[in-house]
């Protein structure tokens, strides 16, 4: 059994656990994590878990929203870290005492019952990817801070079951908001984030035969709102807007099966 919960998502932290149930042993994975260790505490509480569950994280890129808590929480509690050389790198992580396995684009790594599979993503960092995960039987693709859409992330998520998927942004909102000029123009450029209407572009390119839910993530409290980000994606799913569900900055999102 495959299942995940959000513990925040956006420019202020991002957190998201991975389980897989095989038998009696689960395993329990982090997918970054933006928060101080307090912080990434009362999350696990709110989900009924506590730091020692966890058996690993792996990490998209270095960015602090994303890998800002990532050093202390993974030397202190020797949990291994998975990430590209050139997100470890930027971290810092071997310099500051972390157990780093390292991970590579398009190619598959087994962490007990999961199989995590990173594919190369265009974004500001040093060597960014996003995650499709396995437990041998569904998959779980995630996607997060990316400018623009390429082949390979159409193909690495087609046939999911279930689509994490950035909508960080509404145009408009964006273009006549607060943010200065130099920001706007990082935020909606080709190594930026999308917008509502960019990720409803690529999900209407995957492969949605398999898919059965789809979560919109990583929305801006400045330049978005969740119900123009469901509505987006609700257009090409040819459903109703309630049925999109948006993982929050603050209450991210509870346990789901996936």
């Amino acid at each position: 059994m495959l299942r995940f919960c959000c513990l925040g998502s956006g420019s202020e932290g991002n957190a998201l656990v991975i389980e897989a149930v095989a038998g009696l042993w689960p395993t329990r994975i982090l997918v970054d994590n933006g928060f101080n260790l307090r912080q990434l505490r009362r999350r696990l509480a709110r989900a009924g878990l506590a730091i020692d569950a966890l058996d690993a994280i792996v990490i998209t890129h270095e960015h602090s929203d994303h890998a800002g808590g990532v050093a202390a929480l993974a030397r202190r509690r020797r949990i291994p870290v998975y990430a590209t050389a050139g997100t470890a790198r930027a971290c810092g992580l071997t310099e500051r005492g972390c157990d780093w396995r390292p991970l590579k684009a398009g190619h598959t790594v087994d962490v007990g019952g999961l199989a995590v599979r990173p594919y190369a993503v265009p974004h500001d960092a040093a060597e960014p990817v996003q995650f499709v995960f396995s437990d041998g039987a569904v998959k779980l693709g995630l996607l997060t801070d990316i400018g623009s859409v390429t082949d390979g992330v159409v193909a690495a998520l087609s046939g999911v079951r279930v689509f994490i998927l950035e909508c960080n942004h509404d145009a408009d909102m964006l273009r006549t908001g607060p943010y200065p000029y130099f920001l706007k123009t990082r935020i909606s450029g080709d190594h930026g984030h999308l917008s509502n209407a960019q990720a409803a572009e690529l999900l209407a390119r995957v492969d949605r035969r398999a898919l059965q839910s789809v979560i919109a993530a990583h929305l801006s409290r400045s330049n978005n709102r969740p119900a123009l980000a469901r509505a987006a994606l609700a257009r090409v799913l040819r459903c109703g807007d309630s049925e999109v569900a948006v993982a929050d900055q603050d209450d991210g999102l509870s346990w789901r099966a996936v």
